[in-house]
């Protein structure tokens, strides 16, 4: 398409992605990998939260999280998901939508080792999503994980990665007088994509 230029330029929406956080993260002053996360329940109820995004892959995007928690089993039951990333510094917005597998194995192990050892000590902690007595309690329940699993724990069974395939991605950025310029980008049959611009 002859205006899809500039920011918008390019034939593999992974790679604009990439650059788009790229320039993110010099300008955002909190959590430029963060999204807004969206699935649905077993009633077809939405639900959204913020997670930090991990790696925009060669055709995925990878969080991590626990399994057993609400949006865990939410993506159990459906297999797809939603999320937008938005930027106010850059004025930009990603909105993906697609289905999604687990990310276990190596490269979750390689993650989960890279974290904090609170971190890590807190996702054997946390029964996420679950009703709590009190901050104490958790705080408790840390700390006897620590004796548990020591300076070095394991990633838990019931804690990993997600990765959204998409078969929509769509980029924004602000235009004067909401005369937004918007491109949305869907995955054909034959594993390509198509490309068009839509209204603000």
């Amino acid at each position: 398409m002859a205006d899809r230029s500039g920011i918008f330029a390019g034939e593999d929406p992974f790679a604009i992605a990439r650059n788009w956080l790229a320039e993110a993260e010099k300008t955002e002053p909190n959590d430029p990998d963060a999204i807004a996360l969206a699935t649905v329940d077993e009633a077809g109820m939405p639900d959204v939260r913020m997670v930090l995004l991990k790696e925009i892959g060669a055709d995925r995007f990878v969080f991590y999280t626990n399994y057993e928690s609400a949006k865990g089993r939410q993506i159990a039951a459906t297999g797809k998901a939603a999320f937008v990333m938005h930027w106010k510094s850059l004025r930009r917005q990603i909105r993906v939508r697609g289905t999604v597998t687990r990310e276990e194995g190596a490269k979750a192990d390689a993650y989960f080792a890279s974290r904090a050892l609170q971190s890590r000590l807190g996702a054997w902690a946390s029964a996420q999503s679950r009703p709590l007595e009190s901050r104490a309690t958790l705080m408790a329940e840390a700390a006897r994980q620590g004796l548990i699993h020591g300076t070095n724990p394991l990633r838990p069974p019931f804690w990993g990665g997600f990765c959204i395939r998409p078969v929509q991605i769509e980029f924004w950025a602000d235009g004067a007088f909401r005369l937004h310029d918007r491109f949305c980008w869907e995955l054909q049959a034959n594993n390509r994509w198509s490309v068009k611009r839509l209204s603000p």
